[in-house]
């Protein structure tokens, strides 16, 4: 027994929701059924708005812009074709003033000719004297032992000369210091010095 009060119960309460269910919906339906019509009766134009849009318009509705001769029309709904508006744009002629729109700079005026300069020598002095020869010794190496004075090996082409600070090589080039890695070298003949680097034998 107890079984079937339950089932009963549940059956009242599951009533219930539907009832309650099918009236919200008939009164959503009824509510929103009002403002739909009311909407669409908004949207229809009435018979007296169509009339006024088959009316063309009035010469009086256009508005002519202060200092032009073209009539500007103030805006409209009516979507004809205005045929006397195109004939008056394909009567408009465009007249410039012949400037070259494409291009950015102004035309290029004539070339001048150019001037011709006339060059006059002026007397030169006597040529500035040769630079003096290069010296042609190589230094190649040390000829000295530990406690005796600095000796050197020096080549010219392949005469090979071994000679101290002071010495006269080749009766030319005077050797003048000899340093840990150069020597320096003094042509007499020209006054020219120059330092000498050792080179790898």
């Amino acid at each position: 027994m107890k079984l079937g009060a339950e089932n009963r119960n549940k059956t009242l309460l599951a009533a219930a929701l539907g009832l309650l269910a099918l009236l919200m919906l008939v009164r959503t339906l009824t509510s929103s059924t009002p403002s739909a019509a009311q909407a669409s009766s908004d949207t229809t134009p009435t018979a007296a708005q169509q009339a006024q849009r088959r009316q063309p318009r009035s010469r009086a509705a256009r508005r002519v812009a202060p200092g032009k001769g073209n009539a500007v029309l103030a805006p409209s709904a009516d979507p004809r074709l205005k045929l006397d508006l195109l004939k008056s744009s394909e009567q408009t002629e465009y007249a410039g003033n012949g400037r070259n729109i494409f291009r950015a700079e102004a035309e290029p005026g004539p070339i001048p000719k150019p001037v011709e300069r006339v060059t006059t020598e002026e007397p030169q002095g006597p040529p500035p004297p040769p630079p003096p020869p290069p010296i042609t010794l190589r230094f190649f190496g040390y000829a000295s032992k530990p406690g005796e004075p600095k000796r050197v090996f020096l080549a010219d082409g392949e005469d090979v000369f071994v000679a101290g600070e002071g010495d006269l090589v080749n009766r030319r080039y005077k050797v003048l210091r000899i340093g840990n890695n150069t020597v320096e070298i003094q042509d007499v003949l020209n006054n020219n010095t120059q330092t000498l680097a050792l080179q790898p034998g």
